[in-house]
């Protein structure tokens, strides 16, 4: 054995035709030979995680930090070409190479444990189960994904498009996506739609914005064609968080004058208020953000600025229809950008 390379006991196993070995690691073996390929963001063979979480992160890290370690087993694709491990009588040899192996399932729980070293040197001594695959390409690594995340604990459905959009479309992408956006923004407690979506078969009076309002609003702007798509927004969580930070910025501004939980005064606790609101966001502030290069709540607060003119109330768009109430909510938070527009006779036109 050389010194940039441990051998220990294994165990192989088969999942369909994709060999594991699975064996125990230390911390620090483990966080400097991994690596995350992101989907959409990294094109190579394999790419299936998600955009990682901070406030994940940091929960990890004081968990681990309070004395306590990870008894589910970490799965990893090894791609480095020039070193591969070997397995030979229940042995397997894995060379300890700076970032060869792709995170398949425990990104959070690799980069809580990698913060965690940082304020604790004992960390990286501990042991950790392992399960090393060798060589996979994306298909074989999204199903192992999907097998963990669809059967062993709840993800959000459309997240299996995300993954195997590579190999197949499906016309009710679209639907499925906004309809996890619906569970997203009615089940975080951060959201300022927390427990207000109206899904089938709640009780009577539970809900004040309707599915269907939810999923109409969105579903145009979340196909392939789409305008997140248009803008390079195609992952779910960075969908959901471009919406959460949108809506969370128009919340700021009602909440200073006490009003965002008031449902007689608040126009964007009604279906019409909604619909326009999402309306704002994908005809105009999404445009601006990505020109900004920010999707930031203080971004959104920035071009909204709606301290600047009196609030929109209910009463202002009670007796209008549909349509007129959402353009009416539309020109509301739009006022600010269209003051900034320059003057006619500052445009060049040669």
């Amino acid at each position: 054995m050389s010194d940039n390379e441990i051998i220990m006991s294994s165990i192989q196993t088969n999942f369909g035709t994709i060999k594991f070995y699975t064996q125990n690691m230390k911390v620090k073996d483990l966080v400097y030979v991994h690596y995350v390929a992101v989907r959409g963001k990294d094109e190579e063979e394999g790419a299936v995680q998600r955009v990682l979480s901070k406030q994940r992160i940091n929960s990890i890290k004081d968990f681990v930090l309070k004395g306590n370690m990870f008894v589910s087993t970490f799965i990893l694709n090894w791609t480095d070409e020039k070193k591969k491990p070997y397995f030979n009588n229940s042995n397997i040899t894995i060379p300890i190479i700076s970032s060869a192996a792709q995170v398949i399932d425990g990104q959070h729980r690799i980069a809580g444990l990698q913060e965690a070293m940082k304020e604790d040197d004992s960390v990286g001594e501990k042991e950790v189960i392992v399960s090393l695959c060798i060589g996979l390409t994306t298909k074989e690594a999204a199903s192992i994904f999907l097998n963990i995340n669809s059967q062993q604990k709840p993800v959000p459905k459309s997240l299996i498009f995300d993954l195997y959009g590579i190999v197949e479309d499906n016309e009710d992408h679209s639907i499925t996506r906004a309809k996890d956006i619906a569970i997203e923004l009615n089940d975080n407690i951060s959201s300022p739609y927390y427990k207000c979506i109206k899904f089938p078969g709640m009780p009577r009076g539970a809900g004040i914005i309707d599915l269907s309002t939810v999923v109409s609003s969105l579903r145009k702007s979340l196909e392939p064609d789409g305008v997140f798509s248009n803008y390079k927004l195609k992952d779910l969580n960075l969908q959901k968080q471009v919406i959460l930070n949108y809506l969370t910025a128009i919340k700021y501004f009602y909440e200073e004058e006490g009003m965002w939980a008031n449902k007689a005064k608040n126009p964007f606790l009604q279906n019409a208020g909604f619909f326009g609101a999402i309306d704002s966001l994908t005809s105009e502030f999404i445009l601006k953000c990505a020109n900004k290069k920010s999707f930031t709540v203080e971004t959104f607060k920035q071009l909204l600025s709606l301290n600047n003119t009196d609030l929109l109330y209910q009463r202002d768009i009670k007796n209008l229809d549909g349509k007129t109430a959402r353009a009416r909510v539309r020109e509301f938070l739009e006022t600010y950008l269209k003051q900034t527009l320059p003057e006619q006779d500052e445009y060049e036109f040669e």
